[in-house]
Formats: C-alpha cells, sequence, structure tokens
C-alpha cells in the first residue's frame, strides 16, 4: 500500500501525456510534450535566463478530463524543491483537482524526484469534469494518471469560447501568493466565465522585452490582458516599451481585445512618497499608451485602472503588502471578469 492507504493494484495508470487528457493553459504543449513549459523550447535561448527558469514552471496550465473514477492519483517527479519566502509550499509546487468546478483536493511534494501522490480514493462512482491545476511556482513532471479499474474516461465540457485569453505580466500574473493553484485570479475568473486562459507572467521579470511581445502575439487568443508595468525597474523602460508591445500584438492579431491594466495598489504606497510617485508615472505611461491606439481608430483596446481591482480599501487582501492572497485574487477577479465578459461577449 502507499503512504495514502489504497492498494496500487487496484489502480489502472496511463501515461501521459494521452490523448484521453486535454492540456490547457500551455500554448505550445505540442512543441514541447511532455515537458509543462510556458514558452516554446526554441525560444530558450533568446529570452533572459531568468526568463526562462520561470518559464518551465507550469502556472496556468491545466490537465481535463471527465471521468467516473472512485480514485484519482497522479505519478510526479519534482527537482529541488524552492520556496518562495511569501507563499506556501502547496500554492507554489501543489496541483489542485477541482471536480465540476468545485475545488476538492490539493497534492504537493514533500521530497524531489518520483512519487505517488493521492487525490482521493472510495469516492462514489459518478461522472464528473475533472481540472488539474498545475503548480503556480515550480517545476513538475507529470508522469501518469491513475485511475480505479474500471473507470471511464471522456473529453471534459466544453469552455464558453473557444479560445484562450492570454495573461502577460508580473509575479501577481504568475499567481503569486495564492494559496493553491486553483486560487490564482485567472483560474477564479476562468471558471466564472467557463473560458480557457494562458498564463505568461512571470514573478520580477515580466519586462515587456520584444522577444516576449512576438512571443505573446504568436498566440490566436480571444483576448489579451497586460499587467506588467510593476517589474519595469524604470518608468523610462516601461514608457519604451509598453507601446510596442502593443503594436506587435496589433499586427498579430487586428481584431483581438487587448486589456491594458494600469498598477493595483500596493501598501507601501500608504506611506511611501517615492511609491506612490512612481505608481503613478507608471499607471501615466499605459493611459496614454492604451489612449494613443483609440485616438488612431483601434476600437479593441480598453484601459483598466488597477485601483478599480485593488484598492486601499482591500488592503487586507494581500500578503506581504504587494502580492495578493486568495482573498485579494477573488476581488480582483471580481471586477475584471465581466470586462473580460464583455470583450469577448460573453456579458
Amino acid at each position: 500500500m502507499s503512504k495514502e492507504g489504497f492498494e496500487l493494484s487496484e489502480i489502472k495508470w496511463i501515461n501521459f501525456p494521452d490523448a484521453k487528457f486535454v492540456v490547457n493553459g500551455l500554448a505550445w504543449f505540442a512543441e514541447n510534450s511532455p515537458r509543462l513549459w510556458r514558452l516554446p523550447r526554441r525560444l530558450k535561448a533568446k529570452v533572459r535566463p531568468e526568463v526562462w527558469e520561470l518559464a518551465v514552471m507550469p502556472s496556468g496550465g491545466r490537465i481535463r478530463f471527465a471521468s467516473d473514477t472512485t480514485s484519482l492519483a497522479i505519478r510526479a517527479s519534482y527537482t529541488a524543491l524552492d520556496k518562495w519566502h511569501n507563499m506556501c509550499k502547496i500554492g507554489q509546487a501543489g496541483i489542485a483537482l477541482y471536480m465540476d468546478g468545485r475545488f476538492w483536493k490539493p497534492v504537493w511534494p514533500e521530497k524531489t524526484g518520483r512519487q505517488e501522490l493521492t487525490f482521493f480514493e472510495g469516492a462514489p462512482r459518478a461522472m464528473r469534469d475533472c481540472t488539474l491545476y498545475l503548480p503556480l511556482g515550480h517545476a513538475v513532471e507529470l508522469l501518469a494518471l491513475g485511475f480505479d479499474t474500471k473507470a471511464k474516461i471522456k473529453p471534459p465540457a466544453p469552455f464558453a469560447v473557444e479560445r484562450p485569453v492570454v495573461f502577460y505580466g508580473t509575479s501577481i500574473t504568475q499567481g503569486g501568493c495564492a494559496s493553491q493553484a486553483g486560487t490564482s485570479y485567472q483560474a477564479i475568473l476562468g471558471r466564472a466565465l467557463n473560458v480557457d486562459f494562458i498564463n505568461l507572467g512571470f514573478s520580477g521579470e515580466g519586462r515587456g522585452e520584444p522577444e516576449l511581445a512576438h512571443a505573446v502575439a504568436q498566440i490566436d487568443a480571444s483576448a489579451f490582458v497586460l499587467d506588467f508595468a510593476q517589474n519595469c525597474p524604470t518608468v523610462e523602460e516601461l514608457a519604451a516599451r509598453y507601446g510596442p508591445f502593443i503594436d506587435t500584438i496589433r499586427a498579430a492579431r487586428p481584431d483581438a481585445p487587448i486589456i491594458c491594466i494600469t498598477p493595483i495598489f500596493a501598501t507601501r504606497n500608504l506611506f511611501s512618497k517615492d511609491a506612490r510617485a512612481r505608481f503613478d508615472e507608471l499607471a501615466a505611461v499605459i493611459r496614454r499608451a492604451a489612449a494613443a491606439r483609440i485616438a488612431a481608430g483601434d476600437r479593441n483596446i480598453r484601459c483598466v485602472e488597477g485601483l478599480s481591482l485593488l484598492s486601499p480599501a482591500d488592503a487586507d487582501g494581500f500578503v506581504d503588502g504587494v502580492h495578493p492572497n486568495d482573498l485579494g485574487f477573488a476581488r480582483e477577479a471580481s471586477v475584471l471578469g465581466p470586462i473580460v465578459a464583455d470583450a469577448l461577449g460573453l456579458s
């Protein structure tokens, strides 16, 4: 028996990848398979090493299927377990199971290397839509999924919109600091609207470089959401990159909605004059870039004020004064969700 208490002989293992499992949120999975990377292998030599180290973390990646299984387990392999000081292990390295849109259980590594982790056993047999949310802040290799020997596996329910929404940005975009992989704001929003999404947030490294703009523009998306101001070390860098980033997307995707988000609140703005000034200057750059596109006739771009997502009134929605906790992400999703829905024609 495994330490979780079920007989492995009663489990049928299906190696991953397999056509029975739909992989969402990883735009280049067909190219990278079986690696759960967020950027294509061919870009490894073209992006900064710091970006690539984050790109191998499958934040936003999901494994989806429907099944009537009474037990569910995975075989996975983890390398050295790094720990971000402001994020719990389950949020950083865990895999979260949702069934029919409801949270069931996460599993997470206690050691490095290959291991078997159990989500549940002995559940009533009933067909359910299953989604495994992959780790927000840690690389993992998925080797196999385990079901009871009589389980049926079917395709998952379709999304309301065929193409995904792409999010590009910072550590907040990547999911820091959700308590588990299903409570990033994109995951919450995705379930609420029944839309697919791709997470291209890079903790501390979402700086809007041209090579990332071209990568984002490759994706045939239903909409693009940009939220990368805070990672630019200077206002001048953001000003040099933000407009061209939008131009690159628009050249490849002339009709796709683009949603530009100014910085959300951070508690340092309450006591630091310099922080408030930087906040205002970053926001002004984004407003000007969006306004310029609109003035030029672009009707599919909109600017969303970050303070409408998380404001000084939401200070309890942060872990460390900068990164949202689950409460903060839920608030962010509740405001951004209708905006995305309107952009997609789902209102």
